[in-house]
């Protein structure tokens, strides 16, 4: 049991907005998953993300690749945080928790698109 407690766990890696938003302007091949509700996507999202809310997530695995280069952002990141968290748990070895969310992004001054 004590074995269990001090076992490794899988982890994914974090990034701040700043470095998203040079990754997607160097059009890196990265999936980038929003899950926050609907109605908080179409307030205003980075543009290119998909929007597949935290609920949702763990009956859509099958409809990822589990070696794509996955970023997950929610408002803040404590959702995406749970995101990422959830998919290493899975079995998907490239994902990347954005820190501070859309939150961060907005105060950041980066664009976003709405609908």
């Amino acid at each position: 049991m004590l074995r269990n407690l001090f076992r490794s766990r899988p982890t994914f890696a974090s990034i701040s907005v700043r470095d998203l938003k040079a990754k997607l302007d160097a059009h890196d091949p990265i999936m980038l998953i929003d899950v926050r509700q609907p109605e908080e996507f179409k307030s205003g999202h980075v543009a290119g993300a998909r929007s597949l809310p935290l609920p949702m997530l763990a009956t859509r695995l099958d409809k990822l690749a589990k070696d794509a280069a996955i970023y997950c952002i929610c408002l803040s990141g404590g959702r995406s945080q749970t995101a990422s968290d959830l998919l290493v748990r899975q079995g998907f070895t490239n994902v990347t928790n954005v820190v501070g969310g859309m939150s961060a992004w907005q105060q950041a001054g980066l664009p976003s698109t709405r609908g």
